[in-house]
């Protein structure tokens, strides 16, 4: 829905999984607490961009080295170090699908859409 932020939505993606997921690549509109912690409670390893200005976290957390690394080398190099590139690949996918099915679903009824849309 249009009312619901991205990050919200990761753990209803995530959770119902029932293979084993390596790591989960995001953007930075997933540089919460709340996706962390999805995302550490499957076994995955966080590739996520932090904020600018990014602060460390608790000890440990597995935010801080990506802040550290972004504070020394930057973002750029960063990406590169963390495989981060390979996310334009789904970014891809899902443009193309969009480009073949259109931008928008058809159907107006939430319901209706989710059948739409599989």
């Amino acid at each position: 829905l249009s009312n619901v932020t991205d990050g919200e939505t990761l753990q209803d993606l995530i959770r119902p999984l029932r293979r084993r997921i390596d790591r989960v690549s995001a953007d930075g509109a997933y540089d919460s607490r709340r996706c962390y912690a999805e995302i550490t409670e499957k076994g995955a390893i966080p590739v996520i961009p932090p904020r600018e200005n990014a602060r460390l976290w608790t000890d440990k957390h597995p935010r801080n080295e990506a802040v550290m690394l972004c504070n020394k080398l930057g973002i750029a190099q960063w990406k590169k170090l963390s495989g981060y590139h390979v996310r334009s690949l789904a970014e891809t996918a899902m443009y193309r699908f969009k480009q073949l099915m259109g931008a928008k679903l058809n159907a107006r009824d939430y319901n209706r859409q989710l059948v739409e849309a599989m």
